[in-house]
């Protein structure tokens, strides 16, 4: 695979006023590079694929909440770090998944350049599709560096968006317990 990023890396460098070639830059392209493919390998994996091998006959119908799983994503619009922690419910319809497949679906989303937004519904529209449950409700709660680091500079910002499929978006009942779980919870 031929690397373009290390020597478009320099290039930037150069741009900003800086010698590529100093000790402390001189294997700054190749680390960048490096990162640059590990906060983005969500690229290289199939969603569905995580989700597929895991799917076990349950005769269960409540509802089942992974709470508080932490991710680390790259904004697109200024390559700046956004992170926080997404919660995912679901409803069984005779199907259950292993519960790391979620958290591992979550973070193939975040590990390609996004929108909080898009984040959001990807694993909403992935568990819904895969799974085939009565419903599927997300929400992300997220810091955005872009929103911290520059424009508007504001420090104590939290982006929170949702997604809800299937009895979550018929059913206000159910949307209520999903955000009862979700910010009362069971345990802090």
């Amino acid at each position: 695979m031929s690397d373009k990023i290390e020597p478009a890396v320099g290039v930037m460098l150069r741009e900003l006023g800086e010698d590529p070639e100093r000790e402390g830059l001189v294997k700054t392209p190749g680390r960048v590079a490096r990162a640059m493919r590990f906060l983005t390998k969500g690229y290289a994996e199939d969603p569905a694929k995580i989700i597929g091998d895991a799917l076990f006959t349950e005769a269960y119908e409540e509802m089942i909440v992974m709470k508080d799983i932490d991710f680390f994503s790259l904004c697109e619009h200024h390559l700046l770090p956004f992170f926080g922690k997404a919660h995912v419910a679901y409803i069984p319809d005779g199907r259950i998944v292993g519960i790391s497949k979620i958290a591992r679906l979550v973070e193939v989303y975040a590990r390609r350049l996004q929108v909080q937004e898009r984040l959001t519904k990807q694993i909403a529209q992935t568990m819904m599709e895969q799974l085939v449950p009565a419903g599927v409700a997300v929400v992300v709660e997220a810091e955005h560096l872009c929103m911290r680091m520059r424009g508007v500079e504001k420090q104590n910002s939290i982006v929170v968006s949702s997604a809800v499929l299937g009895v979550f978006r018929s059913s206000q009942e159910t949307r209520e317990e999903f955000m009862s779980l979700v910010h009362n919870g069971l345990r802090r």
